[in-house]
């Protein structure tokens, strides 16, 4: 099954936590603090591999959690920092923030990569909290969080030449013919329901990637069939073979129709070269009315190759026709999006809601500060007061009224005011 779109959550490790910790040998009573910081977290990174070409592996594993960093140690070592986790995606993968939309990236060249979240910092141990006023200090830091996001990634085939045209126009089999890709292929509308890439060789110098686009109809660009959903695939592309079908009523009328469609999805891709190929001529009611069809075209100022895929007729003079077209095609440079940081407002910025029992504080700064606090140590919770006075935290919950023994939450821990 071809998967061209899959919705994952990620999270990044969380930092390894610092510890607090004295010196202990003979003879030397006073050894001082030697508690070793938490290693870091992992990252999530997401990396292209030009030898995928779905998201199958992502139909069944939608959650993807990268390592915590190790816990320090004594004599001032330092926890392990975790593994990065690599998810490795197709070339032509582009990753959205789920929750706003925005593009993050755009992974078009092999091995690019990008990292999504960032693994956070192991916390500090208590040897880095020794100063000249405080020479055994009894606090350390537990290690920051990690980032976690909801992204979606979708997958636009890469390919130099795109095969469209109207159902059962013999898309497939003439991808078959010219390569060894082996695609669905029955008598009957909508037969490929998935994009299909081949790569055909034409001499030692010369090969060509082709995508056989699945058919699209009236109103695709409106979600109408399979149109959509496949429309984007042909975005990538460089070239286009434009298969008229030698058995429909109206071939000239189809091929009318199939540019409108490109036009309303995406106006750049009616700019793409298009080579127009007149299908199934091993059929003797088709040879009859090429004649026709070809007159009706150059009239309109198309030049139309006529072939069979079947016999394999005229199929050399398209390809290299095709491949002429496409070297003089120029290439245009990839954009390759890397993530945008919108300016974000202060983290040291809060806020204070009144609730029924108690009092809620939000705001990233203190909510990171309280998960890397060590609550059973009283150092520790003096640290974090000291935090709520500088930030001015404990000067609004005065202002606004907070009384001894009111319950105060910060993020998923529950404190209790005590004047």
């Amino acid at each position: 099954m071809f998967i061209d779109e899959a919705k994952l959550y990620i999270k990044s490790g969380k930092g390894g936590d610092g510890v607090v910790h004295f010196r202990q040998e003979k003879y030397i009573p006073r050894g001082g603090p030697d508690g070793g910081d938490g290693g870091r977290g992992g990252n999530v990174i997401f990396k292209a591999h030009a030898t995928m070409n779905t998201l199958n592996n992502f139909q069944h594993q939608h959650r993807f959690i990268a390592d915590d960093g190790k816990r320090g140690a004594k004599s001032n070592r330092t926890g392990h920092s975790a593994a990065d986790l690599v998810i490795l995606v197709p070339t032509g993968t582009v990753v959205y923030d789920d929750d706003n939309g925005e593009v993050i990236a755009d992974l078009v060249e092999d091995n690019q990569e990008i990292m999504l979240c960032k693994g956070g910092r192991g916390g500090r141990g208590n040897a880095r909290f020794a100063n000249s006023r405080d020479q055994a200090p009894r606090m350390a830091e537990k290690g920051e969080p990690g980032q976690e996001r909801n992204i979606r990634l979708e997958l636009k085939l890469i390919a130099d030449v795109g095969i469209i045209g109207v159902p059962n126009a013999g898309k497939s089999t003439l991808l078959s013919s010219v390569t060894k890709a082996q695609p669905i292929i029955a008598d009957y509308p909508f037969t490929t329901i998935e994009p299909n890439l081949g790569v055909a060789t034409l001499d030692e110098n010369t090969t060509l990637v082709l995508a056989d686009i699945p058919g699209l109809i009236e109103g695709a660009h409106l979600g109408i069939g399979l149109g959509f959903e496949f429309l984007r695939h042909i975005q990538r592309t460089r070239v286009l073979i434009h298969l008229l079908d030698g058995l429909a009523e109206d071939p000239i009328l189809d091929f009318a129709q199939i540019n409108s469609e490109l036009s309303l999805f995406d106006p750049e891709l009616t700019t793409k070269p298009q080579i127009v190929a007149f299908t199934k001529m091993d059929l003797p009611d088709v040879q009859v009315r090429w004649k026709e069809i070809e007159k009706r075209l150059k009239k309109k100022g198309i030049t139309a190759i006529s072939i069979s895929a079947i016999s394999g007729y005229n199929l050399s003079t398209l390809l290299f026709k095709t491949a002429e077209v496409l070297r003089n095609t120029p290439v245009v440079l990839r954009e390759i999006k890397i993530p945008v940081y919108h300016p974000r407002s202060d983290p040291r910025q809060y806020e204070i809601k009144r609730m029924g029992n108690g009092w809620r504080v939000t705001g990233e700064s203190i909510q990171r500060a309280a998960a890397m606090t060590y609550w059973e140590n009283d150092a520790s919770k003096r640290r974090f007061q000291r935090i709520l006075e500088a930030i001015g935290i404990d000067a609004e919950l005065r202002k606004a009224g907070i009384k001894d023994g009111d319950m105060v939450f910060i993020g998923e821990y529950e404190l209790e005011w005590v004047e």
